[in-house]
């Protein structure tokens, strides 16, 4: 039950001149987050500042579940549920969330595969700090290298929501996200397929035969992406539902 028992309307009126197109519902939250008219105001000030909704109120909606989101981390993307869905159809043993930011991804496969062992991982610090909120095996490193070598040649699914953004396109993105979240969770280098193709070349030494990597691309990026797979020796096809587009290999 939200401590304060109604929203001041100066705080809606606030949030829509600052730009929020759902002034309303983004008010609840921040008076439900809010211990105290102080803590509301101060919450205010920070979303009409600029900073996102995920980051004021310290959580993001995604599969249904609340994942804690702090300061400077990567906010799910509601298009990257295809991925956690594609995931969970195959039923893995054994599930890696590579490039995991808070780490949504691995904390809702744990939640939908009881009996999977899930690990998480990033480059990022902050990010990493951020994911052991939301679930155990959060490792910090880059890509593969983060993870202990007994996983080789074991890995049944290998989710990798990877950076895909070119990086002269960063400064056309909005504000939220180029201003709050974090580059290396961003910049996909020169056509943003750097960091796909890193993890595309080294997933058949860890996944094992018959396993999956599925990553996230833009319908732009989607041939090329493909491309990327199949010259890695996997056997690859694009998914693509509604505004998502997902590449998916098999080894």
């Amino acid at each position: 039950m939200p401590v304060l028992a109604s929203v001041p309307m100066n705080v809606v009126d606030r949030l829509r001149a600052a730009g929020c197109v759902f002034a309303e519902e983004e008010a609840a939250l921040l008076a439900e987050t809010a211990t105290s008219p102080d803590h509301l105001e101060a919450l205010v000030a920070e979303r009409v500042g600029g900073l996102p909704l995920e980051h004021v109120v310290g959580w993001a909606e995604f599969c249904g579940h609340r994942i804690v989101v702090t300061k400077g981390v990567f906010v799910p993307r509601h298009r990257t549920e295809l991925l956690v869905d594609l995931a969970t159809e195959l039923k893995p043993a054994l599930v890696v969330d590579l490039c995991c930011g808070s780490g949504a991804v691995g904390a809702v496969l744990q939640q939908r595969l009881p009996n999977a062992t899930v690990y998480a991982a990033d480059i990022d610090p902050t990010a990493v700090q951020c994911a052991r909120q939301n679930l155990t095996n959060v490792l910090e490193g880059d890509l593969f290298d983060a993870l202990p070598a007994h996983l080789k040649g074991r890995i049944d699914v290998v989710v990798a929501n990877v950076p895909y953004v070119p990086t002269d396109d960063i400064q056309f993105m909005p504000p939220e996200a180029r201003e709050y979240e974090a580059r290396v969770a961003l910049d996909g280098g020169t056509d943003g397929l750097e960091v796909l193709r890193r993890v595309a070349t080294q997933a058949k030494t860890w996944l094992r035969p018959g396993g999956h990597l599925m990553s996230e691309t833009s319908s732009r990026q989607a041939p090329a992406a493909l491309d990327a797979f199949t010259a890695a020796g996997l056997a690859a096809e694009l998914i693509t539902e509604e505004d998502s587009t997902a590449v998916v290999g098999r080894s």
